[in-house]
């Protein structure tokens, strides 16, 4: 028993490491910034569409608010975002998003 206790906060503090920052994804449409609906960012975090393991530690919480591991890469996410977005007709030709820390 103490065995399995010692490996369950083992698993709660890898997990804490593996979501480490909390991401705001918003995207901006005919001058108002719109938080991403929590649909949008379920979808781009199921993964199907790139097999890009970079994006595993994604976890989305609510609209506009994501928790992502620290290697994943702000750039690389946003740009894969907008793609996927745009791809699944969510995310408007002018609209821009927005991806950033806090």
């Amino acid at each position: 028993m103490k065995q399995l206790s010692a490996l369950s906060c083992q698993s709660s503090a890898t997990i804490k490491r593996m979501f480490a920052r909390k991401i705001r994804v918003e995207y901006e449409e005919n001058g108002r910034r719109l938080p991403c609906p929590l649909k949008w960012l379920d979808s781009f975090s199921m993964r199907n569409f790139t097999n890009a393991s970079v994006f595993d530690d994604t976890l989305p919480l609510a609209d506009g608010v994501v928790e992502v591991g620290t290697r994943v890469p702000l750039d690389q996410l946003k740009e894969a975002m907008e793609d996927w977005f745009r791809r699944k007709s969510y995310l408007p030709s002018a609209a821009k998003l927005v991806v950033k820390e806090g």
